[in-house]
């Protein structure tokens, strides 16, 4: 059965189990989104979710199918799993209509992570998992905020897989392709339980656009905390090939750890296909190496906690 009939028929939910909605102010805004918490004691440690453009803090947790959801799996092994609508989403779309920038959105972050922090047991701090634009955020806020315990970033490099001046122009159906890819990549469903997620991408973002190759060269080598970065193997938006990889690693000369890696059978939207799990198993595998001692010595006693090999 295809993915279209299939999303016909499929009940559309808007959140897992557990997973509440929360709002959080910061800068002057009224920050929206999702949190689920560990079921049986205080958090190890908080990840924190950053959607990419033309989506919201619903992409970490995916309705097709129980096993895309990162924030069910996070609390399962012990994170609060705290996702958020970046500015110009969600709550504070109406607030700030145009969006803002990155280097503005890179203050908001921070100041809304402190403000939750200033309610809520962090654990041992804040490990930060974002996705395509929201990669971009996190890393112009680690590079004036690097006081995170380690960064894992899906579906961003640092060149793009297109003419920089054809972005403003490309088709809607190549955009489509570039962002989900074949769609046996992803459970039945998805489609229709996305369509809670999509929101326009505020202008003031989207003139950003072009201008990330050289921001990246510029953020590169400020970035001083460990990062690992994936690459769906149908990924379009990006050129990933191995001197491309060897170029970008070159860049990164701060991290004290990088990992770059490939997930097979995932495209571009990797936290909504099959391959999210495999994906979300990797990155929490990645933040528990970062974790301080004390949580390394509790995280070996826990039973059930799943690491899939980079």
């Amino acid at each position: 059965m295809s993915n279209s009939r299939t999303d016909r028929k499929k009940p559309l939910h808007t959140r897992s189990a557990g997973v509440r909605p929360l709002l959080l102010q910061a800068a002057g805004l009224t920050l929206s989104g999702l949190l689920a918490e560990p079921p049986d004691g205080p958090p190890r440690a908080t990840v924190v979710a950053v959607h990419g453009g033309g989506m919201r803090a619903g992409y970490f947790d995916g309705q097709a199918h129980a096993d895309l959801s990162l924030l069910t799996l996070g609390a399962r092994l012990g994170f609060t799993v705290l996702a958020l609508d970046r500015p110009g989403y969600g709550r504070s779309a109406s607030q700030v209509p145009a969006g803002l920038t990155l280097d503005e959105q890179s203050a908001v972050l921070p100041a809304a992570l402190d403000a939750y922090a200033e309610r809520h047991a962090v654990g041992e701090g804040f490990l930060v998992l974002a996705h395509s634009y929201g990669g971009k955020l996190a890393l112009t806020a680690a590079a004036h905020h690097p006081d995170w315990l380690a960064l894992d970033i899906s579906g961003l490099g640092h060149r793009y897989n297109i003419e920089p001046g054809a972005l403003p122009r490309i088709r809607r159906h190549m955009h489509w392709e570039r962002t989900w890819g074949p769609l046996e990549l992803y459970p039945p469903g998805t489609f229709r339980a996305a369509e809670a997620l999509v929101a326009p991408m505020p202008v003031r973002e989207a003139a950003e656009v072009t201008r990330w190759p050289a921001m990246f060269e510029e953020l590169a080598p400020r970035i001083g905390i460990p990062l690992r970065l994936t690459f769906a193997e149908h990924e379009a938006w990006w050129l990933h090939e191995e001197p491309d990889i060897a170029e970008l690693a070159s860049r990164l000369t701060g991290a004290p750890a990088l990992r770059i890696e490939h997930q097979p059978d995932a495209g571009h939207n990797i936290s909504l296909g099959w391959a999210a799990r495999c994906y979300h198993l990797r990155a929490l595998a990645f933040f528990e190496e970062f974790l301080p001692s004390g949580a390394k010595a509790t995280a070996t006693q826990r039973p059930g906690l799943v690491a899939a090999s980079p």
